[in-house]
């Protein structure tokens, strides 16, 4: 399986960006498969932000409630992450995740594979 991020960048506060990952080796269409939107920022531990479930069921952490939207396009096999009304705290390396199986939670440790991450940063 292969993850490749892209989207990332400088954008001031209360600005917008969409994050994409490209999935190649499995299909969406595979049962099962979830995937997942996580960041890291200096110094701080990995924390899952968005997951999408196989049937495009999702869940979010509280603080991206409302401002981000994970979402998929099974033809083109990619992820996507929206996020809108950005601030300096969301400033981190953005990454994608894929597992198969189990449930689909926003636990880092729960996903055996990774995308090499996008930074993107928050400021004016």
């Amino acid at each position: 399986v292969q993850l490749v991020e892209s989207g990332g960048g400088l954008v001031q506060p209360g600005g917008s960006l969409r994050l994409s990952c490209a999935a190649s080796g499995y299909t969406y269409t595979y049962s099962s498969i979830c995937m997942g939107w996580f960041r890291q920022a200096p110094g701080m531990e990995r924390e899952g932000i968005a997951a999408i479930d196989f049937d495009g069921s999702t869940k979010y952490r509280d603080s991206v409630k409302g401002r981000f939207t994970i979402s998929q396009d099974n033809a083109k096999n990619t992820l996507y992450l929206q996020m809108n009304s950005l601030n300096p705290e969301d400033t981190a390396m953005y990454y994608c995740a894929a597992k198969k199986g189990g449930l689909c939670l926003l636990l880092s440790e729960a996903y055996p594979d990774w995308g090499q991450g996008t930074q993107v940063t928050v400021s004016s």
